[in-house]
């Protein structure tokens, strides 16, 4: 039985989907746009605070489903621009410890509200 997670502390769904769905011990977050959930606003135009912002977000949710940024085994990461790769990069391992999680990293055409990264998840609980 899948079971949706939900929480205040992440952007609300702009669109038919959760925020993250747990099917068995597996957690799916959907893709985090740097909204801050406090403003309804992105948290900076750069990509170092959108960075920081996207992963917040994730973290956020992993907490209302009872865990942490340790349980995140891939992540797919969609950059605006792939020059923005190497400070995404750097915010990025402020967040996670080894072992890191798989990654996939993409230059998208376009992100939703024109963001310049936007990132998924997937957890074992």
């Amino acid at each position: 039985m899948n079971t949706t997670i939900k929480t205040d502390k992440a952007p609300a769904a702009i669109g038919p989907y959760s925020q993250a769905v747990r099917a068995g011990n597996t957690l799916y977050i959907s893709g985090q746009i740097p909204i801050d959930p406090a403003t309804g606003a992105f948290a900076g135009e750069d990509i170092r605070t959108q960075t920081a912002q996207s992963l917040t977000n994730i973290r956020n949710i992993l907490e209302a489903a009872g865990a942490d940024m340790s349980n995140v085994v891939k992540t797919t990461v969609l950059l605006k621009d792939i020059a923005d790769f190497g400070a995404m990069n750097e915010v990025y391992a402020e967040f996670f410890q080894e072992p890191y999680p798989a990654r996939a990293a993409f230059q998208a055409a376009a992100l939703p509200k024109d963001a310049l990264v936007e990132i998924e998840a997937i957890a074992v609980l």
